[in-house]
């Protein structure tokens, strides 16, 4: 399968403290797009994401604060041959809850974090046939989430300069709405994936 990451962190903005008794905003703008084809069918699938933190330093190297998250996937199957049989599927997901973050200084330039975070999750995913009267298929799931990730703060001048990513693990448990179904995922993408931002601590 042919993948092409066209951004994987399209901006990053983050206004973070380095002080006890001090506050950072911060937000991920993420897309991500991929394709696979065959001679007899074709899959693209495109991902748009955002999520804005909250935190308060109430100690040095420890931070806690809010977070929320928007994602939405679109997956769209062509069959060459049988056009009837196209399928598309939508899937948007939303979560809110708290994290926990940790970060020590290595030196004047780099610092080193790690964020602990958890809370709600809601998805609604929408399935689509294109036969001769198209059919859709709606499902709603809610349930909770945790999630760990660590990265790296490289300050280039005056607290201003880049976040590094380099994925994490993430754990999610939901269920559907409708039929009682169950979803039960475990992701674990830890030097798989990567991402960079600008930052600015203050």
């Amino acid at each position: 399968m042919k993948k092409m990451l066209l951004v994987i962190a399209l901006a990053v903005v983050s206004f973070a403290n380095a002080q006890k008794g001090t506050y950072f905003v911060s937000g991920n703008v993420s897309f991500w797009s991929s394709k696979d084809s065959n001679n007899s069918s074709e899959s693209k699938t495109d991902r748009f994401g955002f999520s804005p933190r909250i935190g308060y330093q109430f100690k040095d190297n420890w931070t806690v604060g809010i977070e929320s998250g928007f994602s939405s996937d679109k997956n769209v199957y062509t069959y060459q041959e049988n056009a009837m049989n196209n399928q598309e599927r939508i899937s948007k997901n939303y979560s809110v809850g708290a994290f926990v973050r940790y970060s020590k200084s290595l030196s004047q330039m780099f610092l080193l974090y790690a964020d602990l975070g958890a809370g709600y999750k809601n998805s609604k995913e929408t399935n689509t046939n294109s036969f001769s009267n198209p059919v859709t298929f709606t499902n709603t799931f809610d349930g909770v989430y945790a999630g760990f990730a660590p990265g790296l703060f490289l300050n280039i001048k005056n607290n201003f300069g880049l976040n590094f990513g380099i994925g994490g693990l993430t754990y999610s448990n939901t269920k559907s709405d409708q039929n009682n179904g169950k979803n039960s995922n475990f992701y674990f993408n830890f030097g798989q994936s990567f991402n960079i931002g600008l930052s600015k601590n203050f």
